[in-house]
């Protein structure tokens, strides 16, 4: 008995008239003048923007402006939750603003298929978009314009693993891109790429074994710094290294760069040419630190306590434009801090020896950036904020007086005796404050802070806002990205959420398939159990050899507590939503406790790790591998596989999955469907297979996406598969 797809691809015109709501993958110009990213309305597929930055200094009277205002126009700026907001058509031509960033779609050609996630962008200073897409073991480099459906062809390269980087400052018909190859020969193969489509692209030059980062130390795009892998002795008496090393484009030749001590590994991560400041990554100093020098002086490299932050990962995402005559010790950086699911930003100068954190609004960053005369721009997303370009005026920010951080309450972590609403929630979790979050905070940030192309509700309201919180797991505190407010414990349907990975996270940012569950009036509960990514490594490495082991202990525990304190107030228990490893963690879950469980809803479920590695592809089974997922967990409790546990299962189940699935194959899900009508389960009435025509992993933000979100959300709403 076979199931039968749901046909979603297709059904839905490729249009671009639904605002994006995700984009990743950004990418600045060498000028700054424009930037490039991959985006999704979740209506037609991924697809190509190209966007327009303005490059003047920015210039806007916030005198009058009050938080929460209402839009004037389409395109007119407005503050909401302490954010200045510009349109989708960029700032109001009669607000006397500048700064603004402005996207652009690609428009696809009449039957082209959609981008793939896999795709690269380089953003070039003229507006165009250098992509370069994976075809099997071949990749195809292609040169869009905006407003047209044609593409230039500049080169096809036949290596299993290649990456862009932009040149500096590429001239009239010059290079624009430096391509880095890898293949099983282990060494690095590089090419100069152009985007005439007159030239294939050129070799320059190949030297043995793997590169990755890449800093430029010149404004001529000639002398490129590397992190080399250094092989460990023969016999494994010594690990792998990595060591910075400079690539010359003009003769191909490789010398060393960075080699701070026997063992350590050392990487440049940020380089300012004209000022000559250089900041790296190093484990010389005993443990993990940034630090900072110099080049052509002869002066040690510096490791400042500022920079060194344990619960913190700092990293660079610009530096600002250097004026004649300013020594690098005056250059100002920006760092980008991320721990657990949210960013800060800072200011660094080495100068000074502190780090300056900035009043940005709680959310996350996108790791890269631009510093120009019109303001530091960065990628920035929040639950209740699409992606976008913020424009951040670092001394607007810098300007107030000091600000006092909220108080962190002392909240037990354990659950306590409800008594309903925001008392019962209070004995439950320690809330997180974020940074600089007092009112005069959210006003300094709307005077120095601008978010562009963050689009808003289809229906004129907002979008729903989600905080981190604390919980309690199994072995001590989680963190969670929470929707539903202060009530979200007693509301009368309750979602805890199972991100996939297992090498991830829930950040503090927007989703759609969890925004429309909000909007659907269900509190979300996105916890990030042990074995997520941003907690350290002790944290992250919790499922090594044990998946399905303290995860699922942390999930159990907390479904325990919720679901207990729930009951005693007469609401039903929780539902379980789970991605991909997250599904394989949701079904384990609902078999385990299932009276603690109303409903369940996964998508792109596997069913054990050795069914995952007997199925799935070369780079699949090798992440299982890695991660130990075959491995048993040493807790007594037997093998973690939902075949054999499925006869437990009572919850109503809704299963969803691509039919083209290139990381789970969908035969996995088709198993446990066959499996549940063996035991007698029936299909519509106990549990409700969807397989979606046409998809892969990625779902749900695939053609088709805002049926899956309606359908998953009904589904963990009202319980009925049907």
């Amino acid at each position: 008995m076979t199931a039968t797809p749901l046909t979603l691809v297709g059904a839905f015109p490729h249009t671009r008239a639904a605002p994006a709501l995700r984009r990743v993958g950004f990418t600045f110009s060498a000028g700054g003048g424009y930037a490039a990213c991959m985006a999704s309305s979740g209506e037609g597929g991924w697809y190509v923007e190209s966007w327009r930055l303005d490059t003047a200094s920015w210039r806007l009277d916030t005198a009058n402006r009050q938080l929460d205002t209402a839009p004037t126009g389409d395109s007119a700026e407005q503050v909401v939750g302490g954010l200045i907001v510009g349109g989708l058509g960029g700032a109001d031509p009669g607000s006397g603003a500048t700064g603004g960033a402005i996207p652009v779609a690609l428009p696809q050609a009449p039957g082209a298929a959609p981008e793939s996630l896999r795709s690269q962008l380089v953003s070039l200073p003229d507006g165009r978009v250098l992509i370069c897409r994976l075809h099997g073991e071949s990749h195809d480099l292609v040169v869009r314009t905006p407003a047209s459906v044609r593409e230039t062809f500049v080169g096809s390269l036949r290596m299993p693993g290649l990456r862009l980087m932009a040149l500096p400052a590429p001239g009239p018909g010059a290079p624009v891109a430096v391509a880095l190859g890898t293949d099983s020969r282990a060494v690095t193969s590089v090419w100069l790429v152009s985007a005439d489509g007159g030239a294939q692209p050129q070799q320059v030059a190949e030297f043995p074994g793997m590169s990755g980062g890449g800093v430029w130390l010149d404004r001529g795009g000639r002398m490129l710094a590397l992190d080399h892998l250094v092989p460990g002795a023969a016999g494994g008496s010594s690990a792998p290294t990595v060591k910075t090393v400079v690539l010359d484009l003009a003769t191909g030749t490789v010398s060393p760069f960075l080699e701070l001590a026997p063992g350590s590994n050392d990487r440049l991560v940020a380089a300012d040419p004209e000022s000559g400041l250089i900041l790296v990554r190093s484990d010389a100093p005993g443990q993990d630190r940034l630090g900072w020098g110099v080049l052509g002086e002869d002066q040690p490299l510096r490791f400042p306590d500022c920079l060194h932050r344990t619960r913190e990962f700092l990293r660079p995402v610009a530096i600002e434009p250097g004026r004649a005559g300013v020594p690098a010790s005056e250059q100002r950086v920006a760092l980008q801090g991320d721990w657990g699911a949210g960013s800060t930003l800072a200011v660094w100068r080495p100068s000074s020896g502190q780090l300056e954190t900035l009043p940005v609004p709680a959310g996350r960053l996108g790791g890269v950036g631009h510093w120009s005369a019109a303001g530091l721009r960065l990628p920035y997303s929040s639950p209740d904020h699409p992606a976008g370009i913020a424009t951040v005026q670092v001394d607007r920010l810098l300007a107030g007086p000091p600000e006092a951080e909220d108080p962190v309450p002392t909240m037990p972590l354990r659950l306590a005796p409800l008594q309903g609403g925001a008392a019962g929630m209070g004995s439950v979790i320690r809330i997180l404050p974020s940074p600089r979050s007092l009112r005069e905070g959210r006003l300094r940030a709307a005077s120095g802070w601008r978010l562009d192309g963050s689009a808003a509700p289809g229906d004129g309201g907002r979008w729903h806002g989600a905080r981190a919180v604390e919980l309690a797991g199994a072995a001590g505190p989680m963190e969670a990205v929470v929707y539903g407010g202060d009530t979200w414990l007693t509301a009368q349907h309750l979602v805890v959420a199972l991100h996939g990975g297992p090498a991830d996270a829930w950040r503090l940012e927007f989703d759609p398939a969890l925004q429309r569950m909000a909007g659907e009036g269900l509190a979300v509960v996105a916890v990030n159990q042990r074995g997520s990514t941003g907690y350290g490594v002790e944290y992250a490495q919790a499922l090594q050899n044990a998946w399905g082991g303290p995860d699922l202990d942390d999930v159990l525990a907390l479904l325990t507590s919720v679901s207990g304190q729930r009951a005693a107030l007469g609401l039903e228990p929780a539902s379980l939503f789970g991605v991909s490893y997250g599904a394989f963690l949701a079904l384990l879950a609902a078999c385990s406790a299932p009276e603690q469980v109303a409903r369940c809803a996964v998508v792109a479920p596997f069913l054990s790790g050795p069914r995952l590695l007997a199925e799935a592809g070369p780079a699949v089974q090798a992440l299982t591998q890695r991660l130990g997922g075959t491995h048993e967990p040493e807790d007594g409790s037997g093998a973690r596989d939902v075949l054999r546990m499925c006869h437990r299962l009572t919850a109503p189940l809704l299963v969803v999955h691509g039919d083209r699935d290139e990381v789970v194959p969908v035969s996995q899900s088709r198993t446990l469907r066959q499996e549940l009508l063996r035991m007698g389960h029936t299909e519509s009435a106990d549990f409700r297979y969807v397989e979606a025509a046409g998809a892969g992993h990625e779902v749900l933000a695939e053609d088709g996406a805002p049926v899956l979100h309606e359908l998953l959300a009904s589904f963990l709403r009202t319980g009925r598969p049907t």
